[in-house]
């Protein structure tokens, strides 16, 4: 194992550590979490297994082992990309009800406390 297979073993098992204590504390929800701990377990997989990433892309028909890894780290970055606009956006539509929501009742009140004082 050289210097760069360890390096990625050492950066896996800091991931999955890390999302667990994250987890622990409860900074971070579970539905996020699962997704980083399984890159941390591939990264650490890969890191074993180097030869994994070599069948692989024999098998997908690229020429070189290392352009599938970046272009699977690529995809795996945009799909968290695209999952955290889709909830912020549902988040920002959330907040805009409840605003909404808050405001109609202010008014309400204000109005009650007109129509008695």
């Amino acid at each position: 194992m050289n210097a760069l297979h360890i390096l990625a073993l050492v950066t896996g098992l800091a991931l999955f550590v890390g999302m667990l204590e994250m987890l622990r504390r409860r900074q971070l929800r579970e539905k996020y979490a699962i997704l980083w701990l399984l890159v941390g377990v591939a990264v650490a997989v890969l890191a074993i297994d180097p030869g994994i990433i070599d069948l692989a892309a024999d098998a997908l028909g690229v020429a070189d082992p290392p352009n599938l890894l970046l272009f699977a780290a690529s995809v795996v970055l945009l799909l968290f990309t695209v999952q955290l606009s889709w909830e912020t956006s549902r988040l920002e539509d959330e907040t805009r009800a409840l605003a909404e929501e808050v405001a109609l009742l202010r008014q309400r009140v204000e109005q009650q406390g007109a129509l008695n004082g």
